[in-house]
């Protein structure tokens, strides 16, 4: 008869534990454990070309400095110290210091108003959209329906200051910033007309600004696209519908002051226009993927295109430019676009915080990475303050001119 031994409680709590420390020794190690396992099985060799595996990046920071710093100032600083705020400010500047200005941290206040504004919800405002133009925050449109229309402000209004606070050094983003706020608030903006200052006292309402709006000059549409949102495909694709019923012989599409977004819906954009082609590549540390457009969407066969573009057509924007241009799908005319070659990665963090970090640098079909230069236009058609201010649009006269000719 074979024996069958039993094991008691000695052994058993050896082995049970022995299982905890063990279990313990890589929870507290998992970082050098996991890197030590798919480092042995040869997931972490030659990295270039593979896919990332985060336990192949084993690279950690020595925070016993910071720390002694932080037990100098409890010890030694005359005032209470805020260890959120500390910690707070360890983080961005950790992130500020890697020296790449589409690089950031954001707190948890600041991701959420960066992620509204990149799904369209740009929060409580006035109703304009501004940029430099000339050396100066200038009104660029102001929109339909809410309260900067109402008080009369206009295109090519300049804006001095923002509640007494002077913009003129600002950026366009800046100076928006300060004219956003809580719903209900009120908001001066002391704006230049005609040599003429003035303040003007709104009170800030919800904004409803999609980002496609589609006008008419004559048999010419025109096509406003503001930002790449996750909406921008569907309008764009019901834009152009409304404009072949309405049997116009070309499409003037205004990417003037359009920061970028989402490259999928730059893709589904493109769409439109290219079936499946190569619109872009993405180049990181590990792999070179190239980006294709939207399949089965060409809607744009037969109608001519322009694009118009100016200092403020960046990253999203310059791709689909450039991609329709590569493709003698379009001629652009404006001014030369900001120059952002680059794909930022948006990654959740913590108490609700975002790290947005530069992954990749995007080139266009025939190898362009812009961002030493921007895309140059075919044609050059300035756009001055004196324009903006008798309301002329001449880069929009002459798009619609090239169109039918």
């Amino acid at each position: 008869m074979q024996e069958v031994r039993k094991i008691g409680w000695p052994a058993a709590a050896a082995i049970g534990v022995g299982t905890l420390l063990l279990g313990l020794l890589i929870g507290l190690n998992w970082g050098s454990v996991a890197y030590t396992v798919a480092d042995t099985l040869g997931f972490c060799e030659g990295r270039v070309g593979r896919a990332p595996l985060s336990v192949c990046h084993r690279d950690e920071l020595d925070f016993e400095d910071l720390n002694r710093i932080y037990q100098e100032l409890a010890l030694n600083f005359d005032g209470a110290l805020d260890r959120e705020q500390l910690l707070e400010g360890a983080k961005r500047g950790m992130v500020e210091a890697v020296g790449d200005q589409w690089t950031h941290f954001m707190t948890r206040a600041e991701a959420t108003d960066y992620r509204r504004a990149l799904s369209g919800d740009i929060g409580f405002g006035v109703g304009v959209e501004i940029g430099r133009r000339g050396g100066a925050i200038v009104v660029l449109r102001v929109i339909d329906g809410n309260p900067a229309q109402r008080a009369g402000l206009s295109t090519g209004d300049v804006i001095i200051a923002v509640d007494g606070k002077e913009v003129g050094e600002m950026s366009a983003s800046e100076a928006a910033d300060l004219v956003r706020g809580p719903n209900g608030s009120e908001v001066t903006l002391t704006v230049r007309r005609d040599e003429r200052e003035r303040e003007v006292t709104m009170r800030r309402e919800k904004i409803n600004n999609p980002s496609v709006l589609l006008t008419y000059d004559g048999n010419v549409a025109i096509i406003r696209v503001t930002r790449f949102d996750r909406e921008t495909g569907e309008l764009m694709s019901g834009a152009i519908n409304d404009a072949r019923k309405n049997n116009v012989v070309g499409v003037v599409l205004d990417l003037r002051g359009n920061g970028g977004g989402y490259v999928d819906s730059a893709q589904e954009v493109l769409g439109l226009w290219l079936d499946n082609q190569h619109v872009m590549t993405e180049r990181t540390q590990f792999r070179t993927l190239e980006l294709r457009s939207a399949a089965r969407r060409v809607q744009m066969d037969g109608l001519k295109t322009v694009v118009l573009i100016d200092g403020g057509t960046a990253s999203a924007a310059e791709i689909v430019a450039g991609a329709l241009r590569h493709y003698n799908k379009a001629t652009i005319l404006g001014e030369e676009s900001y120059g952002k070659g680059s794909v930022q990665r948006m990654v959740d963090l913590p108490r609700g915080e975002l790290l947005v970090v530069t992954m990749a640098r995007w080139l266009l079909p025939d190898g362009t990475n812009l961002s030493e230069q921007g895309l140059e236009p075919d044609e050059v058609v300035e756009m001055t303050l004196e324009d903006l201010a008798a309301l002329r649009d001449p880069q929009l006269a002459a798009g619609v001119k090239l169109i039918r000719r």
